[in-house]
């Protein structure tokens, strides 16, 4: 059972506390005003009229709501290490949860759980000071907070009012400080979602759009929920076309938002295989993934190319501007995150023949991707296995030997012998089978022993 051990001993039937290492005896009253409790801030004050009038707040909502808070240690319970909601004081000056210490005794125990003296009376009282300390504490925190909400919302709808007024400069600041509040106040989102802030919002984005503008609006919209109406007001030929020059030119951070908003527009059956075959947001998708400066921009820029190449029509398209060579020499430096993406995007476009063919004629395909057989997750073995049997398919005798070379069979070996999915399993085993077709058996055998011993 988990016990809680305070920095400095403390009698809480005397409503007194030890605390420090100086020893210093505190009562309740000098620890708040002291800031012991946390006060000092000013949000703490015995007394003071923090709910609204004739509104009692529950105290259990107030702890839920308020968890992420630092709580003083003399409001936890030593049992549970939560706050408590009914303080009760044994005989030996210890406090606990009312519901804590009943269950402790009906386990059989006549103990104090932190001292683990035995009690000379099993009797519980109250500890009245300490829970209205409590509740105060709380009370002031959750009307705070609530207050800082309200405010948040204010503001909100004040600057979606005044961008309805301002131009130029004055439209973009008010914009930066709009994304910055919706950004990391989910009250804030509501109220610009609630008040058709989505569609004003994207009323902004069109032809004459100045690109810090569109930048601005575009980091707002991806934090909002857009719903199928908006979506569709999104997908607007001159809409994209903005998105499209924004996602090439802006900053790395534009870019990354221009990645999760068209991400949210191709959300639902079908939608999206009109804008997203344009060359010129495959090109700043794949700018995007190549800048190794940026982790975050990577991984953004390889989602959305997983999400593209979802749309069968559009694959050729993105083997024609030379995605699989770029993905393919990328593969020994990716995490394991954007690795797993790269070669779903690979297995992909080794569907269609020019994707194959793409595959065979990069040289760095067979040692690269032989590699991260085994090496990081199944997933990957699986994509990789894939890929391999597609450009060996396609040219047996020069891929083969090729793949061998670089240490498949010992691999593929590893992977019949290892416990992964029977499916993985079956497929190494056609492939190894496929790869001996080009060789004797003593010449493969052997090849096999050296590259096991060499790996």
């Amino acid at each position: 059972m988990p016990m809680y051990q305070p920095s400095g001993r403390r009698r809480d039937g005397d409503v007194r506390f030890e605390v420090g290492s100086g020893g210093q005896v505190l009562d309740l009253e000098t620890a708040v005003k002291d800031g012991i409790l946390g006060g000092g801030d000013g949000l703490l004050c015995p007394g003071a009229a923090a709910v609204p009038t004739g509104e009692k707040l529950d105290l259990k909502k107030m702890i839920t709501e308020l968890e992420s808070i630092e709580v003083p240690s003399v409001f936890i319970c030593p049992i549970s290490l939560e706050p408590m909601q009914d303080p009760v004081t044994l005989c030996t000056g210890q406090t606990y949860e009312r519901s804590n210490i009943l269950k402790w005794f009906s386990l059989g125990h006549f103990t104090c759980p932190t001292t683990m003296q035995e009690l000379w009376d099993d009797s519980v009282t109250p500890n009245t000071t300490l829970y209205h300390l409590i509740y105060s504490w709380f009370s002031q925190k959750y009307v705070a907070m609530k207050k800082r909400s309200e405010d948040v919302q204010g503001r909100a709808l004040e600057m979606l009012e005044k961008l309805k007024k301002v131009k130029g400069q004055a439209r973009i600041q008010t914009l930066k400080e709009l994304r910055l509040v919706v950004a990391t106040h989910d009250s804030a989102k509501k109220t610009v979602v609630d008040n058709n802030g989505v569609s004003f919002i994207s009323s902004l984005l069109g032809p004459f759009t100045m690109h810090a503008v569109g930048s601005e609006a575009i980091g707002i919209l991806v934090n909002l929920e857009l719903n199928i109406d908006a979506r569709t007001n999104l997908m607007q030929p001159t809409k994209i076309s903005l998105l499209v020059d924004i996602l090439n030119e802006g900053s790395i951070d534009t870019k990354i938002n221009c990645t999760k908003l068209i991400e949210m527009l191709m959300e639902g059956k079908d939608s999206g295989a009109e804008f997203v075959s344009s060359l010129s947001l495959l090109v700043g998708v794949m700018r995007l993934v190549k800048d190794r400066r940026h982790a975050n921009g990577v991984l953004a820029g390889l989602g959305l190319l997983k999400k593209i190449c979802s749309h069968e029509t559009v694959r050729s398209s993105v083997v024609s501007i030379g995605v699989v060579p770029q993905l393919v020499d990328m593969l020994p430096n990716l995490n394991a995150e954007c690795l797993e993406l790269a070669l779903y995007i690979l297995e992909v476009l080794s569907t269609l023949p020019e994707g194959r063919l793409a595959l065979k004629d990069c040289p760095s395909t067979i040692p690269n991707v032989v590699k991260l057989l085994m090496k990081v997750s199944e997933s990957c073995t699986q994509f990789a296995l894939s890929i391999l049997w597609a450009i060996c398919k396609l040219a047996p005798e020069e891929c083969s030997a090729l793949a061998v070379d670089a240490g498949l069979a010992a691999k593929l070996l590893l992977v019949i012998q290892s416990g992964c999915n029977p499916v993985l399993k079956q497929r190494s085993s056609e492939l190894l089978k496929l790869c001996s077709l080009n060789y004797t058996a003593t010449i493969f055998i052997s090849k096999c022993k050296l590259t096991r011993t060499i790996h």
